[in-house]
């Protein structure tokens, strides 16, 4: 079992970085896919970058190519989403998730932080 704690979220203007830190307690963390999804208000969640256990494996959403990175240490439990030249289209509660596949459909993820708000002002 795994518990996750997303941190790094705030207000930044357009243009600007942030970087999301998700913190997990468990030992599966090693072996598991982790996930980085967002939810706007009144929108569905959905899924931004995910990166297997060993890294080997990355893939992002179209809109967020060249803008963010998904990377993980695996010594320190914890993965992370580098977001640059944020846009006001970013503004969303981030949650971060882990699974024991690789996949981009939240369904498959097994657990879940509570999420981080970022806010991007125009």
């Amino acid at each position: 079992q795994l518990q996750l704690v997303e941190s790094g979220g705030g207000l930044v203007q357009a243009g600007g970085s942030l970087r999301l830190s998700c913190a997990a307690s468990g030992r599966t963390f090693g072996t598991s896919a982790m996930g980085w999804f967002r939810q706007a208000p009144g929108k569905e969640r959905e899924f931004v970058a995910a990166i297997s256990g060993s890294a080997a494996v990355i893939h992002y959403k179209d809109a967020v190519k060249g803008r963010f990175t998904i990377s993980r240490d695996n010594a320190k439990n914890t993965a992370y989403l580098q977001m640059n030249s944020l846009k006001p289209e970013d503004t969303a509660v981030y949650y971060c998730a882990a699974s024991t596949v690789f996949t981009v459909t939240p369904e498959r993820y097994d657990y879940w932080g509570q999420g981080t708000q970022v806010t991007v002002s125009s």
